[in-house]
């Protein structure tokens, strides 16, 4: 990351900067760019044309496409966890303790 020092010129009543030809180029500026505020300062981005995202149906229809080899997942069938007892009948596992609290700590925090 190269550090540039930059002149803020008068425009009307705002100011602003030029930014070198080689950095429009480099991050594909164009006629319009993104400025996010922060408490660091200010940066300048380029503004992106957001992708087209894909529907339920065709993501599937990529990933059968894409024909990717899952089958270092078999062995999540065979390590034993569908026999495991995964849920109880009254909801939340019951600790001993938990959930009381001492007399001077409900007055604390109420």
């Amino acid at each position: 990351m190269q550090t540039v020092e930059v002149k803020i010129a008068r425009i009307g009543n705002s100011r602003g900067v030029r930014i070198p030809a080689d950095v429009l180029r480099r991050y594909a500026f164009t006629d319009t760019a993104i400025m996010v505020e922060s408490v660091d300062g200010v940066l300048l981005r380029p503004k992106r044309k957001t992708d087209e995202k894909l529907s339920w149906a065709d993501t599937a229809k990529a990933m059968a496409a894409a024909s990717e080899d899952w089958s270092e997942w078999d062995g999540v069938d065979v390590d034993g966890l569908d026999a495991a007892p995964w849920g109880h009948a009254g909801g939340a596992e019951k600790r001993p303790g938990y959930g009381k609290t001492k007399k001077a700590d409900s007055r604390r925090w109420s």
